[in-house]
């Protein structure tokens, strides 16, 4: 099933002509827009010249593992827990979605950027940090973690899986949710981090503006070769 299309920017190229196709979905259940992207990444595994997607998503409360996730990082019990949880091809540890969080999925073929999985989670990260700057907050890198963070607080996760060098899954930006879901969950694996939302910063932020921003910041980012 194709979630509804929101709403969908004009094609933009970048420096190396590839075309960028930006959707928004809206609020849109995990496991419909996982499938989604996997449709996406099977049309351009046979097709590589068909145009990049970068597709913003709101989900309903949900929690996903990545591929080689211990269970030990959930701190309730899966045999009495009714909600929503997945385990995905992603990497990185368990994660929250929620309304008021921006996810990012990218679909881009890398053969037309750098086949360098660090360099990729690099420029994720930089749209992030970027896209904060234009708020008047700090993001910032710490060695060994990838994410963004402000003032020690994760305010980014950052999962992905690259099949072929096409990409899927991507980062998850904690706007104006609600973080108590996260107190169920060793976010990441990391047990002394905690996390925060760029509404702690600037209360009156608009997550329609947000999305904007974030996509301009995509563009900058990635068209800086």
């Amino acid at each position: 099933m194709k979630p509804q299309i929101i709403n969908k920017t004009k094609q933009n190229k970048i420096p190396n002509s590839r075309v960028i196709e930006v959707e928004d979905l809206g609020l849109v259940p995990y496991k419909i827009a996982w499938e989604y992207q996997q449709k996406l990444v099977k049309e351009r595994l046979e097709n590589s010249e068909l145009p990049d997607k970068l597709l913003l998503v709101e989900h309903p409360t949900v929690y996903t593992l990545g591929t080689g996730s211990t269970l030990d990082n959930l701190k309730f019990d899966l045999n009495n827990f009714s909600g929503e949880i997945y385990r995905t091809e992603r990497g990185g540890e368990v994660t929250f979605h929620c309304e008021g969080q921006i996810v990012v999925y990218p679909i881009l073929n890398l053969h037309y950027y750098q086949q360098d999985l660090h360099w990729y989670l690099r420029q994720l990260e930089e749209v992030i940090i970027q896209l904060l700057a234009q708020y008047d907050v700090k993001g910032q890198r710490i060695n060994g973690l990838t994410g963004v963070w402000v003032n020690d607080e994760k305010i980014a996760a950052i999962g992905i899986k690259v099949k072929r060098w096409i990409t899927m899954h991507g980062f998850a930006l904690n706007v104006c949710c609600d973080l108590s879901g996260f107190d169920q969950i060793i976010p990441c694996g990391i047990k002394d981090k905690f996390v925060t939302r760029l509404s702690d910063y600037d209360p009156d932020v608009n997550i329609l503006e947000v999305k904007e921003q974030l996509v301009k910041s995509f563009f900058q980012v990635f068209s800086v070769r």
